[in-house]
Order: C-alpha cells, then structure tokens, then sequence
C-alpha cells in the first residue's frame, strides 16, 4: 500500500522499518523497582538530547470504553507517588479521569529505541502540589490557564486573542504586575502505577519485554513482581 503525498511522490507503508539495536534489557540486571529502571532511562533520554523527553501518550476511557489519547508532559515522577501532570479540569481527559480513574501512558524514545508502558489508578494531587507547579510555570504560561477553555468550541482564533487581551488586562502582561493565581479549574493529576512494561528494539523483531506488575498485598520491592513476554 502506498500513501500519495501532497506533492506527488508515493510513499511506500509496508516498506518503512526500523532494524532496532536497543541496550540488552536483562533480568539479572534490572532493578526490582521499576520506577529505578524508569528514572534511569528517562535520564539516558535526557542527556541524548531528544525533545521533550517528558512526553507521554495519555489514554483515558469514559464509563462505557470508548478511549482517547493525547500526549501530556510529565512534570513529576517518584518512586511512592508515582507521575504527574498537569491539565484543566474541565478538559475532556479530565472530565474522563473523573468519571472513570484510571489511565495508560507510552513514552517513546526513537533514538534509544526503548518505549515504557505504564497503567494505573488516577487521583488527582492536593491543591498545594498544583499550587507548588502553577508557580513555577512562565507567566505567559499562568495566563493561558485563565484564557482557555480547554476542549471547549470557540468561534475564532480571533475570540481567543480578545479573551487573552482580556485575561493580560486583569492580571497584567509581565511579572512586575503581580502574582497570577493558579485557577480553580486547572491542577494536576498522579498515576498510581500498577503495571510498568519496559520495551527494548532487538534485531529481527525479537524484542526484550519487561513487565512489573504490582501486589495489592504488597511485600518486597514495593510489591513489584517481573517477569520477561515474548515479543
């Protein structure tokens, strides 16, 4: 199957791939808490110098399965808590954490060839945690918090600006105006992982997969158990 572009040339589908040479992902090697082997491979992505590391692919359901995805950037991740990010309340990811709380998110990291899968319970973080974030966000940043309306039509680009011109008039454009408080319907929201699978390309499609599974019971390691899939 070919896909036609714009400008004439074809590009070819089932001819594009990737001969994958990720890092070994070994067993006698990985931690028995996987938010280590996260943090030690979102660092390894980090210091590559690959964009936005951060990112992840969030998928979220309503009550009755029908999912959707968007990407959202992680702005915390710890061993207890598990990872952060931040969003409007009234946008439709949230409006779905909110009737059913729980999500899946992917990172992927081409140039390592190496993708991390997490899944889990969703909850979102106290007021004084967003309020820490909203903070330490550039103020352009705070101020767009007020202007959007996530997920919500708009008439035009037009009555966005207007709105923003708005929100600048009340708050004041540049830092010397004053603080801009984080608004009610914008905040943060932790998934609580329950399942942690790390992939790693191999040559010839033999990929290494590790899953870490969670114990409600608890014990060692946090309760995570690991095992290898086959690919």
């Amino acid at each position: 199957m070919a896909l036609q572009a714009p400008d004439g040339s074809a590009v070819a589908l089932p001819d594009l791939r990737e001969e994958y040479r990720a890092d070994p992902l070994e067993e006698g090697c990985a931690p028995g808490d996987p938010m280590e082997l996260f943090q030690t491979w979102l660092a390894d992505a980090t210091r590559a110098g690959l964009q936005d590391p951060n990112a992840m692919c969030l998928a979220t359901a309503t009550p009755e399965g029908r999912p959707s995805s968007r990407f959202v950037l992680l702005k915390g991740c710890d061993a207890d808590g598990g990872f952060v990010f931040y969003t409007n309340y009234g946008s439709r990811k949230a409006r779905e954490l909110e009737a059913n709380p729980f999500a899946a998110a992917t990172f992927w990291w081409a140039p390592l060839h190496r993708s991390v899968r997490v899944e889990g319970a969703v909850a979102r973080v106290s007021a004084a945690e967003s309020d820490t974030y909203y903070a330490s966000r550039p103020r352009g940043s705070r101020l767009g918090a007020w202007v959007s309306d996530q997920s919500q039509p708009v008439a035009g680009r037009d009555a966005m600006d207007a709105k923003q011109q708005e929100v600048e008039a009340r708050f004041g454009a540049d830092d010397a105006a004053g603080d801009v408080p984080r608004p009610p319907h914008w905040g943060g929201y932790r998934v609580v992982p329950d399942r942690i699978e790390f992939w790693g390309g191999r040559p010839s499609r033999l990929h290494d997969r590790l899953v870490y599974t969670r114990s409600s019971e608890g014990g060692g390691n946090g309760g995570w158990t690991m095992q290898r899939l086959q690919p």
